[in-house]
């Protein structure tokens, strides 16, 4: 199938099957991903190997925020570049995320290793977990360059439409995770730093797998030193336009210590149970976002191309199927509320808390898809300050403090239902955003 066809004139149903089926896969596979880790450490029966796993998290999440930036940065600018036939730019764009990534990698995972001791002591390792979060940031910490890069070439090849490669990639890294990790935790008998090791071979699979694609599969991209440039506002554009998603997974780590620290005033039940909601929850939320981030390529590439009918055809047609799906994803979860947080644990009184925070959390889950559909049009059009914005108010700005306010006027149940009304400001605010953008746009 000729890539231009996928872009430009298939029909937008079937585009934007083909392009968001399967990165809505792909965001399920990094859900289960991210429960891998703690699930099998959690097997050896030591909490503080848990324990060293969840302090040590920040530090993953920060290098996916790198990944995000350069990933969607790259994908947006790639689409448009395409969009507008430039076929240097296009090269130039995917040969910068490659070494720009790897070269952050390199150096996010020097300063992890000769500055592991105050970082860690900063997370908050004490004599009990120190050695188990040092082994395992150990492990991570050369495998930085892999885990940016092969996150961030994820997003790049579906700028080409080729979405389905996409997924294997995610699915390399994802399955060879989980099947390590059991072998290196329990087999090899070495707790945290197997789960780190299994990640850092998951992800230099998953690169592996990257490298072949660009070398003999790609028809556009190039990941060549020679159309390496920071120049022609390639970095500027790809770090500005990513930047969104990047303060997103940053701001997610700080609002998480601070609901934390929030939470274990009321025991340890409230702070074990929120653990249990954000994984599940984290069904709802990436069902949407995957849809979202899937056709990115196709707003950008119409975008670039000049057909506005086209864009916003696919901008509606993604956004009821955000809405049918949140609809049904939160439904399914409020019936199934009580098994599901038992699925994780047995304990009565987190039972309780949990199955209160699940409702909570879910109350956004119909309507949050509506946020990523517009956060992902502003950047597609080089429009990334609202989107910052955004990212900014759902996850620090205005979260943080309602996390204070609600706590300080209704405790516990205020502190649960912060999350929810902050989501509700950021859609709202997208859409009247987004409506002056389209606006601008059609005067053009």
């Amino acid at each position: 199938m000729d890539e231009n066809e996928l872009m430009s004139s298939m029909k937008v149903s079937k585009a934007v099957a083909k392009m968001a089926i399967p990165s809505v896969i792909s965001s399920l596979v990094t859900v289960v991903y991210n429960m891998a880790d703690t699930f099998f450490v959690g097997q050896t029966g030591d909490p503080l190997q848990v324990a060293a796993v969840s302090l040590t998290n920040p530090i993953f999440i920060l290098l996916m925020a790198f990944a995000n930036m350069f990933g969607m940065g790259g994908s947006a600018v790639a689409s448009m570049a395409m969009g507008e036939k430039n076929d240097k730019r296009v090269k130039n764009t995917s040969s910068f995320v490659t070494w720009a990534s790897l070269a952050v990698g390199v150096v996010f995972g020097l300063i992890l290793i000769f500055f592991m001791q105050p970082i860690l002591h900063l997370f908050g390792a004490n004599e009990q977990t120190y050695a188990f979060a040092k082994g395992y940031t150990l492990h991570i910490s050369y495998g930085a360059p892999f885990i940016i890069w092969s996150a961030a070439a994820s997003f790049v090849v579906r700028a080409e439409g080729a979405s389905k490669e996409a997924m294997i990639g995610s699915m390399i890294g994802t399955v060879a995770n989980i099947v390590l990790d059991p072998v290196f935790i329990s087999g090899f008998g070495m707790g945290a730093a197997g789960a780190a090791i299994a990640t850092t071979i998951g992800n230099i699979l998953a690169s592996i797998y990257y490298i072949w694609y660009f070398l003999k599969k790609s028809k556009c991209f190039s990941i060549s030193l020679k159309y390496f440039t920071v120049k022609n506002q390639v970095m500027s554009r790809v770090c500005s336009i990513g930047l969104p998603t990047a303060i997103f997974s940053a701001l997610m780590s700080v609002s998480t210590i601070v609901l934390n620290q929030i939470l274990v005033a009321y025991g340890n039940a409230p702070v074990a149970a929120i653990g249990i909601v954000f994984k599940a929850n984290m069904f709802i939320t990436f069902l949407q976002m995957g849809l979202a981030n899937g056709v990115q390529p196709l707003f950008g590439y119409n975008y670039g191309s000049g057909d506005r009918k086209r864009f916003i055809e696919v901008e509606r047609f993604t956004k009821k199927c955000c809405l049918i799906v949140g609809i049904l994803a939160t439904l399914l979860f409020f019936v199934l509320r009580q098994p599901i947080i038992r699925m994780f644990i047995s304990d009565e009184e987190v039972i309780y808390h949990g199955v209160k925070m699940l409702i909570a959390y879910m109350l956004s889950g119909p309507v949050i898809g509506i946020l990523f559909v517009n956060m992902n049009c502003m950047q597609s059009v080089g429009d990334a300050l609202p989107a910052t914005v955004l990212s900014v108010l759902r996850q620090g700005v205005l979260l943080i403090p309602l996390l204070y306010l609600l706590n300080a006027i209704l405790g516990l149940n205020g502190v649960i239902y912060a999350q929810a009304l902050t989501d509700y400001v950021a859609v709202i605010l997208s859409i009247y955003l987004w409506k002056r953008k389209k606006d601008k746009m059609s005067m053009e």
